[in-house]
């Protein structure tokens, strides 16, 4: 195989994720076979085992990108003047996530996987572990800065906010269609009662 630059590289390895999550979407993570994956992607099994050795490698790729991606969006949050709308906005993005067929899915597919899997649970939990401390940084700058005032310490406050937008992802599961405007007015009221603006 040759060598390819780290740009080339990347590229393949997001051209077989997106490969193989339209293989999940079709018949979820146990029902597809890796023979299905490359014919997909149009690779051979021996290039693609170069990527990902195993389907696990896969799923767990996919938390790990889900995870820098939201890592991104925190980062650029907590350059905003507005700390407190930022984390409106972090929320809102999350709730605007859950309106798209794909990320519910396959979201649900890492979960299934995660109960069966300790391998793939110790990577969602990273993944769930870093997402909480963003939220509790985001949160307690902007109490710092004056911009919010809690009913409660930002851990639980985090906790509160994972709390409604893992309910509105379990209803999203449930509901077709899904309410996103429903759901963004009864999330953002809920939040309301924990988290108060102040600038």
């Amino acid at each position: 195989m040759r060598t390819l630059n780290p740009s080339q590289h990347q590229a393949r390895r997001q051209h077989i994720l997106a490969a193989a999550v339209e293989c999940f979407m079709r018949k979820g993570f146990h029902g597809t076979r890796t023979a299905e994956i490359c014919a997909q992607a149009g690779m051979s099994p021996g290039n693609l085992f170069h990527y990902f050795p195993t389907k696990e490698a896969i799923i767990a790729a996919i938390v790990e990108d889900d995870q820098r991606e939201t890592a991104e969006r925190f980062a650029q949050a907590g350059q905003a003047q507005n700390l407190y709308q930022a984390l409106l906005g972090t929320v809102e993005d999350s709730l605007a996530l859950l309106a798209d067929p794909v990320y519910t899915r396959i979201g649900l597919e890492v979960l299934a996987e995660a109960v069966r899997n300790p391998a793939v649970m110790a990577c969602v939990a990273h993944s769930e572990a870093a997402r909480k401390a963003a939220l509790v940084h985001l949160l307690q700058a902007a109490v710092e800065r004056g911009q919010a005032r809690l009913s409660m310490p930002p851990a639980q406050a985090v906790d509160w906010v994972l709390l409604l937008l893992d309910g509105a992802f379990g209803r999203a599961m449930v509901e077709a269609p899904f309410d996103m405007a429903s759901y963004r007015r009864l999330v953002l009221g809920a939040l309301a009662t924990v988290i108060e603006p102040l600038a």
